[in-house]
């Protein structure tokens, strides 16, 4: 029996700010797995992958990001191409698409307002509890530490749109900042594996100035299995097999899912959750969608 042929498409560097290490070693990690799993794995990047005239693989795993290489792999896809994580779903995780699919499934996110960078009411601040906003760019994910930003006052807001547009990024979600523990999330829809963790513990996290803003983590007690099945359900709503994201925990022990993403890094866990993503990758390509 012939192995089964399939193309892997790594991120471009700039898509993993601080953490161009950690993405490419998932990566590789995965695409040894699916190897041992009896995959003839190919391997491309962003850029390689936009210069192919025909791809040849009917079968493609990705951590692309680029939107000029997630049109192309919807194309395919919409040809009959299997590929994991679906294009459709990379694309739901841009900010304001994940963040209207989170609330279609009534999944908990911050209080939050989409807005046009050069066309906004100072009203809208007034409607956000709290103590400070977060302003983050909605047509993409973050890949410049100003692309989430912390706005201590509706000046600092003011001016933080009016930089975005001058960026040319088209719309912003601003979101009321929420007072609780970070806690990071990982999980391979398919399987059991879910893994969180307080990231300010351990160093990790992309811009580590935000913990002067979040504060330490007070480690307040909460329901994991409800985080967990929360963190399910948003990435379903997205559309994405291979998923992370943050929540803020509050005092109570309720929690607000603030981002979600396609195949994050894995960093504290990747050793781990390779083989799990390996098998739900290998599952998608060799069973039939019921």
């Amino acid at each position: 029996m012939s192995e089964l042929k399939i193309l892997g498409v790594h991120r471009n560097k700039k898509f993993s700010p601080n953490h161009i290490g950690n993405d490419g070693a998932i990566f590789s990690l995965t695409a040894a797995a699916l190897e041992q799993l009896g995959c003839e794995v190919s391997i491309c990047c962003e850029d390689e992958f936009l210069a192919v005239s025909e791809v040849k693989q009917h079968h493609i795993f990705t951590m692309a990001r680029q939107k000029e290489v997630v049109k192309k792999l919807q194309e395919l896809e919409s040809s009959g191409t299997v590929i994991v994580n679906s294009a459709f779903g990379i694309e739901n995780c841009f900010r304001i698409n994940m963040h209207n699919a989170l609330l279609a499934r009534q999944v908990p996110v911050p209080h939050s307002f989409i807005v046009n960078t050069d066309d906004f009411s100072d009203t809208v601040f007034d409607e956000l509890n709290g103590k400070g906003f977060w302003i983050k760019r909605g047509d993409f994910h973050a890949i410049h530490k100003e692309d989430v930003t912390f706005a201590g006052s509706v000046a600092e807001g003011k001016e933080i749109l009016k930089e975005y547009a001058l960026r040319d990024i088209p719309d912003a979600l601003i979101s009321q900042h929420l007072v609780g523990d970070l806690v990071k999330f990982y999980g391979v829809r398919g399987t059991d594996f879910f893994f969180w963790f307080y990231p300010y513990d351990h160093n990790h996290h992309k811009y580590a100035d935000y913990e002067n803003i979040n504060g330490k983590s007070l480690h307040f007690a909460f329901d994991a299995d409800e985080l967990k099945r929360v963190a399910g359900s948003s990435a379903a709503a997205v559309g994405v097999d291979i998923y992370g994201g943050d929540a803020i925990v509050g005092r109570d022990g309720s929690f607000h899912i603030i981002d979600l993403n396609d195949w994050p890094s894995f960093a504290p866990c990747r050793e781990e959750a390779a083989g799990h993503i390996a098998r739900v990758i290998y599952q998608r390509f060799t069973q039939p969608i019921k």
